[in-house]
């Protein structure tokens, strides 16, 4: 089996624990406004390659991954090549290597076949690094172009199982930059017991040329990136501090 990958990275530092070898899928279904890898959303892109093509690259830096590093799956989105992605860590799991997968979740579903896939690649995973786009269902989709009652559904049934994620939430001035927002976010937040922890990512537009390249209007050209101040606040509502 082959998957479509975008790029790989050597030396991840913060999409997991320890020293990471990112792999980026290639496709993805959501349209996020702020997205900074636009080139990453065509199913059709990327390079073909084997689990093992990976696992043999990833593994000419594991003398740099310590005690906890290991392998990212990103994008793109993950989920959409979940066939490929239960071949890659069966055979990285064979080979002892922690697993991860950053994912915004949208292509979950609790119907079949997906649901009995999702089921086996969670024995296979170690972490979850998941994105709260926004909390809001109509705001989601402005943001996003999709709904998120099926990726809160799978943080509810991550916290069932009892699987470990990071969550990630992405702050944006005047679209997520809003205590009331940021205070429902933490409601749900709560509802979960095996979140380790919260991270909040300052919206830049550094992905933005490559809108232009595609011929895409980027929408958020004139938001600026929150201030320090506005993280901290994010920070300390999210993680229950305020």
């Amino acid at each position: 089996m082959q998957g479509r990958i975008h790029s790989t990275d050597s030396f991840g530092s913060v999409d997991g624990p320890g020293v990471r070898f990112l792999i980026f899928t290639q496709g993805c279904a959501m349209r996020c406004r702020y997205c900074h890898n636009a080139d990453t959303w065509s199913k059709d892109g990327g390079t073909l390659m084997t689990a093992d093509e990976l696992l043999d690259k990833a593994e000419r830096y594991r003398a740099y991954w310590g005690t906890e590093g290991g392998i990212t799956v990103s994008g793109g989105e993950p989920l959409l090549q979940i066939d490929f992605l239960l071949e890659l860590f069966e055979k990285a799991k064979a080979r002892g290597i922690n697993t991860c997968i950053d994912t915004a979740g949208q292509p979950f579903r609790e119907a079949e076949p997906f649901f009995s896939k999702f089921q086996r690649l969670c024995e296979l995973t170690d972490l979850f690094l998941a994105d709260i786009k926004h909390i809001d269902p109509q705001e989601h989709l402005n943001l996003t172009g999709v709904k998120n009652d099926n990726i809160l559904a799978m943080l509810r049934y991550l916290s069932e199982i009892g699987k470990p994620v990071w969550i990630r939430h992405v702050l944006v001035p005047g679209i997520t930059d809003s205590d009331g927002y940021l205070r429902r976010t933490r409601a749900f937040i709560e509802t979960l017991r095996n979140v380790q922890r919260i991270e909040v990512l300052p919206y830049h537009s550094m992905g933005a040329y490559k809108w232009d390249k595609l011929g895409l209007d980027y929408t958020l050209k004139d938001i600026q990136p929150p201030t320090a101040e506005r993280i901290q606040n994010a920070s300390e509502i999210l993680n229950g501090l305020k």
